[in-house]
């Protein structure tokens, strides 16, 4: 396994040339020319279910924190390679950093409890094989409570981006509370070139439990909190036309289970749907609150 921590700027498109010729292979010439990067920490309950559905790519990598558990033996077991990435508490973080290891110009990031579905398979190989296109953005199946969502709230990520047309911004975020190795609520953004939309869905099923789901959402309300305080860009630019609109309306979390759990019919979901679109809410109202600690008026 490879580790190590190089910060030096991610510069798009100076990728290096060997690892191009490595990503179009002969001997893989059946695979999609794309690298797959997983990124993990004690994932033993979801690692090889991911590493496993993306056995359709070129390249397979899992970038590891220093796990205590299994997930490197069932990382490898699965067929992934795996590098070790230790964070200085500088940039690049761990998704840019990861584009070092990458063999292709097409590079696909996935959580260790998200998974591909052959629909969305097919799709991402498509997409790449057009010019025209830089970034690839997916739908998520959330399964919440044992159960897939079916309604409700719905999420859109950007998973797939060129490293010749993209690239990860860097705000300034560094010394936000309770600050982490990956990158916060921000996409990769595309100097140019048009932007792919999924219609099959990405996996997302955490079996951690939910002390881990409100956990890093704690974390990641921090740094919301704090970009809108700092008026960050990339606090704005990574929102939708929906979350750009919402973050400046009062009572956001209200409005928003009423947007979640009626509007968009989240109550056909049962408790599962009621309680996601609590939860969601609470994560909302920790922002808020968050930020009026910021400014000093609470």
């Amino acid at each position: 396994m490879k580790s190590g921590h190089d910060s030096a700027p991610n510069e798009p498109g100076k990728f290096k040339s060997k690892q191009n010729e490595a990503c179009g292979s002969v001997n893989e010439i059946e695979k999609i020319d794309a690298t797959v990067i997983i990124l993990a920490k004690n994932e033993e309950l979801h690692i090889a279910r991911a590493v496993k559905s993306a056995d359709k790519f070129r390249q397979v990598l899992v970038v590891d924190s220093s796990s205590t558990d299994n997930t490197v033996t069932l990382a490898e077991g699965a067929g992934a390679e795996v590098i070790q990435f230790i964070w200085d508490g500088a940039y690049p973080k761990k998704k840019e950093w990861a584009l070092e290891y990458a063999e292709c110009d097409w590079v696909l990031y996935l959580d260790a409890d998200e998974f591909f579905e052959p629909a969305l398979v097919q799709e991402i190989a498509d997409a790449i094989s057009r010019p025209d296109l830089s970034a690839i953005e997916v739908p998520l199946k959330y399964y919440w409570m044992g159960q897939e969502l079916t309604h409700g709230h719905k999420v859109m990520k950007r998973i797939g981006m060129r490293r010749s047309l993209c690239y990860w911004p860097r705000p300034d975020d560094l010394d936000v509370q309770n600050m982490w190795e990956v990158e916060g609520h921000y996409q990769p953004q595309n100097r140019s070139g048009a932007i792919f939309n999924a219609q099959a869905a990405l996996g997302h099923q955490d079996e951690d439990g939910l002390y881990d789901y409100f956990a890093r959402h704690n974390r990641y309300s921090d740094w919301e909190a704090r970009m809108l305080y700092r008026r960050e860009p990339i606090s704005r630019e990574s929102r939708s036309k929906l979350g750009r609109l919402a973050v400046k309306m009062p009572a956001k979390p209200i409005l928003f289970f009423i947007y979640s759990y009626i509007l968009k019919m989240g109550f056909l979901d049962g408790r599962p749907g009621l309680h996601y679109a609590i939860a969601l809410s609470f994560y909302y109202w920790q922002i808020d609150l968050k930020l009026h600690e910021l400014k000093n008026d609470i």
